[in-house]
């Protein structure tokens, strides 16, 4: 690609997180292709600066009002407009751009997901509250604005790389692999012992800890079954998972001929970040090739929901529709917070979520507000069934119990 006319703008939504920081690295080494218009962190603005100052970014803005200070002084006299605060987010997000990452984790990332959406062109999506909160109106706004949302996340952007969109009707189901963890082969009583640095270690993937967690519970299998149902408008029944330990193979498409198409790589986010960031094309990467034959073998085996009830009360959400899955997430977060913070045990996480759903019958949802009143809701009834247990994690039939009633009930 040659001339400044054909590089493509982009703005960056959470440049300061994992998956900021990667899209960063690779905008770094093709300078030639891509033009940075915008770029928004949370609280990081000495991060935020660098990162504006080695793209060269238009606009830079930090969504912590305290953190001014520090990207104003970190900015001056670069030419490079900066601003602070929740509406220079939103601001960042309007900027023309023909291309935008959208990472800004948990229900933060929301409304400027959103507007990027309304304004059009292409949103590769790495917030996973836009689809499990508010799938629905997402997916209907991108239409209404021909906004082309491509997935970030490592097995959404398998399938959307093999996913036969023009012939749908070939499509028989989706597969979704896990790593399973670092508690995949362990029982339900040795996870409860476990610690929550033990719980953070994953044996394949550098994330943070509130994702390392929800992979330890396969939370994070479930909330994904709730994008792709977005992502692909493909039933609940027809998404599967797979626990595949080596996270080679990010997911599958099987089509109704017997023919399954997979898509392999090295477990690094920079290969699917790239996907989105040049596509149509494609574009070179530093990420360590596959090499299949030193692997030696990959192994497949079917989740235990017994081991696992995250995913069961997954689908429950997906089922029942409304403001179920936004109360599903909001209860997470909750009981993985209080885990980290000792206040329950690994498996009182799921008991948690399960005891909330419970809890909070189905509602309707029209617009963000409705996400945002389920998200509070689910968040105030978690943290009461956590201290109705005195802190600690629901024992015996108690946790158990409102999980079956939860599958029961959908």
């Amino acid at each position: 690609m040659t001339g400044t006319e054909e590089r493509r703008r982009v703005s960056i939504l959470g440049s300061t997180g994992s998956v900021g920081t990667n899209t960063i690295d690779l905008i770094a080494r093709a300078p030639e292709r891509f033009e940075v218009t915008a770029l928004a962190g949370g609280s990081n603005a000495a991060l935020l600066a660098e990162q504006a100052r080695a793209v060269g970014a238009a606009f830079a803005a930090v969504a912590d009002d305290g953190a001014w200070p520090v990207l104003r002084d970190a900015l001056a006299g670069s030419g490079i407009e900066a601003a602070a605060g929740a509406d220079a987010v939103l601001e960042a997000a309007r900027r023309a751009a023909d291309w935008t990452m959208a990472s800004i984790v948990g229900s933060a990332g929301l409304a400027p997901t959103l507007e990027a959406v309304r304004r059009g062109g292409i949103v590769a999506l790495a917030n996973k509250e836009a689809l499990v909160c508010a799938g629905r109106i997402f997916t209907e706004e991108a239409r209404r604005a021909g906004c082309r949302i491509l997935p970030v996340d490592s097995e959404h952007n398998a399938i959307y790389q093999v996913f036969d969109d023009d012939r749908r009707d070939g499509i028989d189901k989706i597969v979704l692999t896990a790593s399973g963890g670092p508690f995949r082969t362990l029982s339900r009583e040795e996870m409860a012992a476990k610690t929550p640095a033990e719980a953070i270690a994953h044996p394949n993937w550098s994330m943070g800890p509130k994702i390392s967690i929800d992979s330890a519970t396969m939370m994070n299998k479930g909330l994904e079954l709730i994008e792709a149902h977005h992502l692909f408008a493909m039933p609940e029944a027809r998404i599967d998972i797979l626990v595949h330990p080596q996270s080679v193979i990010h997911s599958m498409v099987a089509y109704v001929d017997g023919s399954v198409l997979a898509q392999l790589g090295s477990p690094d986010m920079r290969t699917p970040i790239a996907h989105c960031l040049a596509w149509p094309a494609r574009m070179d990467t530093p990420v360590e090739r596959l090499d299949l034959a030193a692997l030696g073998q990959l192994t497949f085996f079917a989740p235990d929901p017994v081991r696992f009830p995250a995913l069961d009360l997954a689908r429950a959400a997906l089922r029942a529709g409304g403001d179920a899955a936004p109360v599903l997430n909001a209860a997470n977060e909750v009981a993985v917070s209080a885990f980290l913070a000792g206040r329950i045990a690994f498996t009182g996480i799921a008991e948690t979520v399960a005891e909330t759903m419970q809890r909070c019958p189905t509602e309707p949802i029209a617009d963000l507000d409705g996400v945002f009143a389920a998200d509070a809701r689910g968040r105030r009834v978690a943290e009461s069934v956590i201290a109705a247990h005195g802190g600690a994690a629901p024992e015996g039939g108690h946790g158990g119990a409102s999980i079956a009633k939860v599958r029961a009930a959908n």
